[in-house]
């Protein structure tokens, strides 16, 4: 991507609509950055001086600093509003295109880092860790750490690691990530799938000891239920150990049909969504766009969404958006970020036009009668 130093000062710049998208520039830090084709937008600056605007209308995004913060739960700590999955860093995406995407996020502002001791063992060639060493690279060639949120997790199987919650599997999972990462502490280690064999105790126990080794800062959890999720507080408040201080769940604005079944993911329901509101816990949100199902037409909508009460959500949802000039993806970041207390989506993104359009659902603010609209759409 070519930058443009004329575009780096805000002056010489004016409010512009257009609907040409085939030469766009997008400012992220006061930087002017050619791509393909621009997203969908509701407000766009046009440059006057840029040389490059005697080729045709260019447009560039407002924004200087894209990423706003949010507070986590009552850590005292505030986190990027849409945090950066890595699932397809070293798999899907090189190592070069997924540097590119996490200094396209850390330009935007962007600081919140996710990923997990298994990304991406599904894929081919792959056996786990693949994500956590590409991100250790990145951290390592930037020499950033000190301005990153990073969380990974550990629970789930891959390669030659059983799942589970032991403290042995907690604790030597936690020092190979560490060493993938390069790092000398986890901001936020999650037990990324509840073990129902393990004790709780013995499972909190090993995570207030690494807590207290300085090697981790925060815990949370992950593929819980509510109740589970109470159960874990009143051991972490018996026996003075830290306790999960967020949980992270598969959601998004679609609701899945009653009974429906994602494997070992677990979808949140109106049980957790209640207990987070009632404990003020932040929910951090995977698979929030359905892999593309929302804006593409190649994405079939997964089976658990397909029903009339889906049907009417996905027609508010295009509605909504339409008014605001905005897609879909944008206006289902934005709904999230709008709830009491705000519900953080997970970046899932494999290209810099993706990032961009994920990137911009930060700049919309549904008004109350769209955002009850929207909560309120059922079959």
């Amino acid at each position: 991507m070519r930058t443009h130093g004329c575009c780096r000062r805000s002056d010489g710049l004016r409010m512009a609509e257009s609907g040409h998208r085939s030469r766009a520039l997008f400012l992220l830090r006061k930087v002017c950055y050619t791509v393909a084709e621009a997203p969908r937008m509701a407000r766009f600056l046009q440059c006057e001086n840029c040389p490059a605007a005697q080729a045709g209308p260019i447009l560039i995004m407002r924004t200087v600093t894209v990423v706003k913060t949010i507070p986590l739960s009552q850590t005292g700590v505030e986190v990027s509003a849409l945090a950066m999955g890595s699932t397809n860093f070293g798999s899907k995406c090189s190592e070069a295109q997924s540097f590119a995407l996490l200094d396209q996020y850390f330009e935007a502002g962007g600081t919140f880092l996710d990923t997990a001791n298994n990304y991406s063992h599904w894929a081919p060639g792959c056996q786990g860790g693949e994500a956590e060493m590409v991100i250790g690279h990145w951290l390592q060639k930037r020499s950033n750490r000190a301005q990153i949120f990073l969380a990974t997790k550990a629970g789930f199987d891959s390669g030659d690691v059983d799942r589970g919650l032991r403290a042995e599997q907690i604790e030597g999972e936690c020092e190979k990530s560490l060493r993938r990462l390069g790092v000398e502490t986890i901001d936020l280690y999650y037990a990324h799938k509840d073990d129902p064999t393990t004790p709780l105790e013995e499972t909190l126990t090993a995570f207030d000891r690494l807590v207290k080794a300085g090697k981790v800062r925060f815990v949370g959890a992950s593929n819980y239920l509510a109740w589970r999720l109470a159960e874990a507080k009143a051991v972490s408040d018996a026996h003075s150990l830290v306790s999960y201080c967020c949980i992270q769940q598969r959601f998004t604005y679609l609701r899945p049909k009653p009974g429906a079944s994602f494997g070992p993911q677990l979808a949140a329901n109106d049980d957790l969504l209640q207990y987070v509101q009632a404990k003020d816990m932040t929910m951090l949100a995977y698979t929030p766009l359905l892999h593309g199902a929302y804006t593409r037409q190649d994405r079939e909508l997964p089976e658990q969404y397909q029903n009339e009460d889906g049907s009417v959500r996905l027609r508010t949802l295009q509605a909504v958006a339409n008014e605001l000039g905005a897609t879909a993806n944008q206006v289902v970041y934005a709904w999230m970020l709008q709830q009491t207390p705000a519900i953080l989506p997970i970046l899932g993104v494999s290209t810099s036009e993706q990032l961009t359009e994920n990137l911009a659902g930060l700049e919309i603010t549904l008004r109350a009668d769209q955002l009850q609209r929207l909560n309120e759409a059922s079959a």
